[in-house]
């Protein structure tokens, strides 16, 4: 059974969309402001959001920058389309408009769902003897454990989906920034030789090079 966190501060609303998709046959969670949408994943992992904006304290556009890997769909009064072009582009799956029909927002869930499915197939990143689980957020060596910091994984994860190219340091930024906006420029340097040296304490291989002047790539295996 799929499970929906309903992020709403009406009630009424919030009540009548929990008991059409309890009917359709989904779980439901309910939410009443940003805050306490937040605190309910950090417990929880709800297959889908449906985010209304004008919540109290925390907006829903705050909130959607703290939601990682769950497929939202924004539900929201505002029809401009600077509105839902912004709210795209930050990480929504879907924008309806209230007020809307039911059949087409059960769609849109059922689409988006589907599409997510469809994106879970493939929940490892794989180089040489390196695999990476991204829903468990867990790095191995060869089967052996890797404990990576949160910046750490972010920096493997980019350079693995790019083994073959040069990623510059500013890119390395840029791409880890929404995951690990505590990494600067003055620090990357750290983080990176501290992922080397746990990757080559496992198996006494270097799994990554520095290239002068530009920035870091996946170390082809020698043959």
């Amino acid at each position: 059974m799929k499970t929906i966190l309903i992020t709403d501060d009406d009630i009424h609303i919030g009540n009548m969309l929990e008991e059409i998709l309890i009917r359709e046959g989904y779980a439901v969670l309910r939410a009443y402001s940003g805050t306490e949408t937040l605190m309910v994943l950090e417990s929880r992992r709800p297959d889908l959001v449906l985010l209304d904006l004008m919540l109290p304290g925390m907006n829903g556009e705050e909130v959607l920058s703290h939601i990682r890997d769950i497929p939202v769909i924004v539900v929201s009064a505002k029809a401009a389309i600077r509105d839902k072009v912004n709210l795209l582009l930050s990480g929504a799956v879907d924008y309806i408009t209230k007020p809307f029909d039911v059949s087409e927002l059960l769609a849109r869930i059922t689409v988006a769902l589907r599409k997510n499915n469809e994106n879970d197939i493939s929940e490892t990143i794989d180089f040489q003897d390196i695999s990476l689980d991204l829903t468990a957020h867990s790095a191995a060596v060869s089967g052996n454990p890797v404990r990576l910091t949160k910046t750490e994984f972010a920096i493997l994860k980019l350079l693995m989906l790019n083994p073959s190219q040069v990623i510059a340091k500013s890119v390395i930024l840029d791409k880890i920034s929404l995951d690990t906006p505590d990494c600067v420029e003055s620090s990357l340097k750290v983080h990176i030789s501290n992922l080397r040296r746990k990757l080559r304490e496992v198996s006494g291989r270097d799994y990554i090079e520095a290239v002068w002047g530009i920035g870091f790539k996946m170390r082809e295996k020698e043959s």
